[in-house]
Protein backbone atom coordinates (compact mmCIF):
# COMPACT_ATOMS: atom_id res chain seq x y z
CA UNK A 1 0.00 0.00 0.00
CA UNK A 2 1.30 3.42 -1.08
CA UNK A 3 1.77 5.86 1.88
CA UNK A 4 2.56 9.85 1.22
CA UNK A 5 4.35 12.16 3.39
CA UNK A 6 2.67 15.19 4.41
CA UNK A 7 5.08 17.94 5.40
CA UNK A 8 4.30 21.24 7.54
CA UNK A 9 6.92 23.98 8.13
CA UNK A 10 7.31 26.20 11.31
CA UNK A 11 6.78 29.82 11.53
CA UNK A 12 8.00 32.20 9.43
CA UNK A 13 9.61 29.94 6.92
CA UNK A 14 7.68 27.64 4.12
CA UNK A 15 7.20 24.63 2.05
CA UNK A 16 10.78 25.22 0.69
CA UNK A 17 12.86 24.23 3.98
CA UNK A 18 11.58 20.85 2.92
CA UNK A 19 13.29 20.43 -0.22
CA UNK A 20 16.27 18.08 0.67
CA UNK A 21 13.12 15.55 2.39
CA UNK A 22 11.48 15.98 -0.42
CA UNK A 23 14.09 14.94 -3.06
CA UNK A 24 15.07 12.12 -0.59
CA UNK A 25 11.94 10.67 -0.69
CA UNK A 26 11.64 11.30 -4.52
CA UNK A 27 14.25 8.80 -4.79
CA UNK A 28 13.13 5.80 -3.00
CA UNK A 29 9.53 6.93 -5.19
CA UNK A 30 7.78 7.75 -1.91
CA UNK A 31 5.13 10.46 -2.54
CA UNK A 32 5.71 13.54 -0.89
CA UNK A 33 3.94 17.03 0.03
CA UNK A 34 5.24 20.08 1.68
CA UNK A 35 2.24 22.57 2.38
CA UNK A 36 2.33 26.25 2.73
CA UNK A 37 0.41 27.71 5.48
CA UNK A 38 -1.92 30.70 5.16
CA UNK A 39 0.49 34.12 5.46
CA UNK A 40 3.84 31.98 4.76
CA UNK A 41 5.19 31.38 0.82
CA UNK A 42 3.04 31.02 -1.69
CA UNK A 43 0.32 32.09 0.50
CA UNK A 44 2.14 35.40 2.09
CA UNK A 45 -0.89 37.67 1.11
CA UNK A 46 -3.32 35.88 3.12
CA UNK A 47 -3.96 36.30 6.75
CA UNK A 48 -2.57 33.52 9.31
CA UNK A 49 -5.38 31.96 10.90
CA UNK A 50 -5.11 28.58 13.06
CA UNK A 51 -8.80 27.40 11.29
CA UNK A 52 -6.99 28.48 8.44
CA UNK A 53 -3.87 26.42 9.36
CA UNK A 54 -5.21 23.47 10.03
CA UNK A 55 -7.55 23.20 7.11
CA UNK A 56 -4.51 23.19 5.14
CA UNK A 57 -3.30 20.47 6.84
CA UNK A 58 -6.83 18.76 6.46
CA UNK A 59 -7.29 18.89 2.69
CA UNK A 60 -3.44 18.11 2.35
CA UNK A 61 -4.22 14.58 4.55
CA UNK A 62 -6.99 13.87 3.42
CA UNK A 63 -5.87 14.02 -0.40
CA UNK A 64 -3.04 11.57 0.48
CA UNK A 65 -5.05 9.17 2.73
CA UNK A 66 -7.31 8.49 -0.70
CA UNK A 67 -4.10 7.01 -2.18
CA UNK A 68 -3.30 5.01 0.86
CA UNK A 69 -1.44 5.57 4.31
CA UNK A 70 -0.31 9.32 5.58
CA UNK A 71 2.77 9.82 7.23
CA UNK A 72 2.76 13.42 8.92
CA UNK A 73 5.49 15.49 9.90
CA UNK A 74 5.41 18.45 11.12
CA UNK A 75 8.25 21.54 12.45
CA UNK A 76 8.25 23.64 15.27
CA UNK A 77 4.73 25.61 14.82
CA UNK A 78 3.41 23.18 12.15
CA UNK A 79 4.51 21.00 14.63
CA UNK A 80 2.30 22.13 17.21
CA UNK A 81 -0.86 22.85 14.73
CA UNK A 82 -0.27 19.06 13.36
CA UNK A 83 -0.55 17.95 16.88
CA UNK A 84 -3.61 19.21 17.53
CA UNK A 85 -4.78 18.02 14.41
CA UNK A 86 -3.49 14.42 14.67
CA UNK A 87 -5.29 14.83 18.64
CA UNK A 88 -8.44 16.09 17.44
CA UNK A 89 -11.39 14.79 18.90
CA UNK A 90 -12.39 14.08 14.99
CA UNK A 91 -9.42 11.37 14.62
CA UNK A 92 -8.38 12.17 11.15
CA UNK A 93 -6.76 9.61 8.19
CA UNK A 94 -3.20 9.46 10.13
CA UNK A 95 -1.22 6.89 10.31
CA UNK A 96 1.57 8.03 11.58
CA UNK A 97 3.23 11.18 12.84
CA UNK A 98 6.81 12.87 13.40
CA UNK A 99 6.55 16.48 15.56
CA UNK A 100 10.30 17.78 14.93
CA UNK A 101 11.09 20.38 17.36
CA UNK A 102 8.11 21.20 19.13
CA UNK A 103 8.10 19.42 22.50
CA UNK A 104 6.84 22.95 24.49
CA UNK A 105 3.61 24.16 25.33
CA UNK A 106 2.59 27.46 23.41
CA UNK A 107 1.60 29.85 26.91
CA UNK A 108 2.09 31.72 29.81
CA UNK A 109 5.75 33.24 30.05
CA UNK A 110 7.35 31.58 27.15
CA UNK A 111 5.11 32.04 25.10
CA UNK A 112 5.24 36.31 26.00
CA UNK A 113 8.86 36.33 26.14
CA UNK A 114 8.97 34.39 22.74
CA UNK A 115 6.78 37.60 21.37
CA UNK A 116 8.54 39.87 23.03
CA UNK A 117 12.10 39.03 21.34
CA UNK A 118 10.45 38.83 17.99
CA UNK A 119 8.33 42.33 18.27
CA UNK A 120 12.04 43.43 18.92
CA UNK A 121 13.98 41.97 16.30
CA UNK A 122 10.94 43.55 14.23
CA UNK A 123 11.82 46.80 15.27
CA UNK A 124 15.49 46.27 14.00
CA UNK A 125 16.93 47.59 10.47
CA UNK A 126 15.78 45.10 7.65
CA UNK A 127 13.60 43.65 10.58
CA UNK A 128 16.54 42.09 12.14
CA UNK A 129 17.35 40.20 8.61
CA UNK A 130 21.17 40.58 8.84
CA UNK A 131 21.15 38.80 12.01
CA UNK A 132 19.10 36.00 10.80
CA UNK A 133 21.31 35.41 7.66
CA UNK A 134 24.47 35.58 9.32
CA UNK A 135 23.43 33.08 12.42
CA UNK A 136 21.79 31.01 8.99
CA UNK A 137 25.09 31.23 7.82
CA UNK A 138 26.85 29.33 10.43
CA UNK A 139 24.99 26.78 11.26
CA UNK A 140 23.29 25.61 8.02
CA UNK A 141 24.82 23.21 5.65
CA UNK A 142 25.38 25.09 2.46
CA UNK A 143 23.29 21.65 1.01
CA UNK A 144 19.86 23.18 2.67
CA UNK A 145 21.24 27.07 3.55
CA UNK A 146 19.31 28.25 0.44
CA UNK A 147 16.14 26.10 1.38
CA UNK A 148 15.06 27.59 4.30
CA UNK A 149 14.45 30.94 3.19
CA UNK A 150 13.75 30.17 -0.53
CA UNK A 151 9.94 30.88 0.11
CA UNK A 152 10.50 34.08 1.89
CA UNK A 153 10.09 35.04 5.55
CA UNK A 154 6.50 35.73 6.77
CA UNK A 155 7.12 38.47 9.39
CA UNK A 156 4.10 39.90 9.35
CA UNK A 157 2.40 36.45 10.12
CA UNK A 158 4.87 35.84 12.56
CA UNK A 159 3.13 37.34 15.99
CA UNK A 160 -0.35 36.64 15.08
CA UNK A 161 0.64 32.81 14.43
CA UNK A 162 2.45 32.92 18.13
CA UNK A 163 -0.50 34.60 19.56
CA UNK A 164 -2.89 31.58 18.25
CA UNK A 165 -0.91 29.21 19.48
CA UNK A 166 -1.82 29.50 23.15
CA UNK A 167 -5.86 28.51 22.06
CA UNK A 168 -4.63 24.81 21.42
CA UNK A 169 -5.01 22.37 24.23
CA UNK A 170 -1.99 20.10 23.11
CA UNK A 171 -2.07 18.41 26.94
CA UNK A 172 -5.32 16.89 25.67
CA UNK A 173 -4.58 16.29 22.22
CA UNK A 174 -1.31 14.50 22.68
CA UNK A 175 -3.30 11.75 24.99
CA UNK A 176 -5.88 11.35 21.94
CA UNK A 177 -3.16 10.37 19.62
CA UNK A 178 -2.82 6.65 19.62
CA UNK A 179 -0.65 6.30 16.09
CA UNK A 180 3.18 5.42 15.82
CA UNK A 181 4.66 8.94 16.68
CA UNK A 182 7.94 10.31 16.74
CA UNK A 183 9.17 13.38 19.09
CA UNK A 184 12.23 14.48 17.63
CA UNK A 185 14.60 17.52 19.01
CA UNK A 186 18.09 18.87 18.25
CA UNK A 187 20.28 18.34 21.39
CA UNK A 188 20.51 22.34 21.94
CA UNK A 189 16.33 22.74 20.80
CA UNK A 190 15.08 25.79 23.10
CA UNK A 191 11.84 24.02 22.63
CA UNK A 192 12.96 21.17 24.51
CA UNK A 193 10.99 22.28 27.46
CA UNK A 194 8.51 19.66 28.07
CA UNK A 195 9.53 16.71 25.69
CA UNK A 196 9.22 14.10 28.46
CA UNK A 197 5.81 15.01 29.09
CA UNK A 198 5.00 15.08 25.53
CA UNK A 199 6.45 11.68 25.21
CA UNK A 200 4.58 10.30 28.46
CA UNK A 201 0.99 11.48 27.05
CA UNK A 202 1.56 9.49 23.97
CA UNK A 203 1.45 5.46 24.57
CA UNK A 204 4.44 4.07 22.74
CA UNK A 205 5.92 7.45 21.24
CA UNK A 206 9.68 8.02 20.70
CA UNK A 207 11.67 10.57 21.61
CA UNK A 208 14.89 11.19 19.34
CA UNK A 209 17.38 14.01 20.49
CA UNK A 210 19.80 14.85 17.47
CA UNK A 211 23.25 15.75 19.16
CA UNK A 212 25.08 18.62 18.06
CA UNK A 213 21.89 19.97 16.57
CA UNK A 214 19.78 23.16 16.90
CA UNK A 215 15.84 24.05 17.11
CA UNK A 216 16.51 23.83 13.18
CA UNK A 217 17.03 19.87 13.17
CA UNK A 218 15.71 19.49 9.07
CA UNK A 219 18.01 21.48 7.89
CA UNK A 220 20.91 21.44 10.16
CA UNK A 221 21.13 17.64 9.84
CA UNK A 222 19.05 16.68 6.93
CA UNK A 223 20.40 13.70 6.22
CA UNK A 224 19.69 12.30 9.45
CA UNK A 225 16.09 13.42 9.74
CA UNK A 226 15.64 11.84 6.26
CA UNK A 227 16.96 8.63 8.06
CA UNK A 228 14.16 9.31 10.93
CA UNK A 229 11.92 9.52 7.96
CA UNK A 230 12.88 6.10 6.55
CA UNK A 231 12.37 4.64 10.17
CA UNK A 232 8.66 5.76 10.42
CA UNK A 233 7.98 4.64 7.05
CA UNK A 234 10.04 1.09 7.57
CA UNK A 235 7.74 0.80 10.87
CA UNK A 236 4.46 1.59 9.44
CA UNK A 237 5.50 -1.05 6.63
CA UNK A 238 6.22 -3.87 9.28
CA UNK A 239 3.11 -2.96 10.88
CA UNK A 240 0.76 -3.27 8.02
CA UNK A 241 2.89 -6.11 7.13
CA UNK A 242 1.92 -7.81 11.05
CA UNK A 243 -1.13 -6.72 10.19
CA UNK A 244 -1.89 -8.61 7.00
CA UNK A 245 0.03 -12.10 8.72
CA UNK A 246 -1.43 -12.09 11.70
CA UNK A 247 -5.20 -11.51 9.60
CA UNK A 248 -3.69 -14.57 7.52
CA UNK A 249 -2.27 -17.26 10.03
CA UNK A 250 -3.00 -15.74 13.28
CA UNK A 251 1.06 -14.29 14.03
CA UNK A 252 1.76 -11.54 16.50
CA UNK A 253 2.71 -8.02 15.25
CA UNK A 254 5.46 -8.16 17.77
CA UNK A 255 7.51 -10.43 15.99
CA UNK A 256 7.59 -8.57 12.72
CA UNK A 257 8.21 -4.92 14.98
CA UNK A 258 10.63 -6.57 17.18
CA UNK A 259 13.90 -5.78 14.76
CA UNK A 260 12.73 -2.13 14.48
CA UNK A 261 12.84 -1.14 18.33
CA UNK A 262 17.03 -1.92 17.63
CA UNK A 263 17.06 0.53 15.00
CA UNK A 264 15.16 3.19 17.31
CA UNK A 265 16.99 2.82 20.13
CA UNK A 266 20.13 3.16 18.65
CA UNK A 267 19.16 6.42 17.05
CA UNK A 268 18.16 7.70 20.65
CA UNK A 269 20.72 9.42 22.52
CA UNK A 270 20.84 10.73 26.51
CA UNK A 271 19.04 13.19 28.14
CA UNK A 272 20.78 16.35 28.64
Amino acid sequence: MTTTVVMVHGIRTSATMWRSQLAHLAERGVPAVAVDLPGHGTRMTETFTLEGALATIDDAVRTAAANGRVLLAGHSMGGLVSTAYVGGEQKPPVNAFIAASCTAIPRGVGLATYRTLARGFDRLPGRGARIAEWVLDRTLPDETRADFGAGGYAYDAQDVALRSLSVLDLLAALRRIDVPTWFINGQYDQLRLNERLFVSLVPGSELIVVPRTSHLVTAMRPRVFNALLDLALATMDAQASAVTSSSRRGHSAAAVTEPLDGVIAALRTPRR
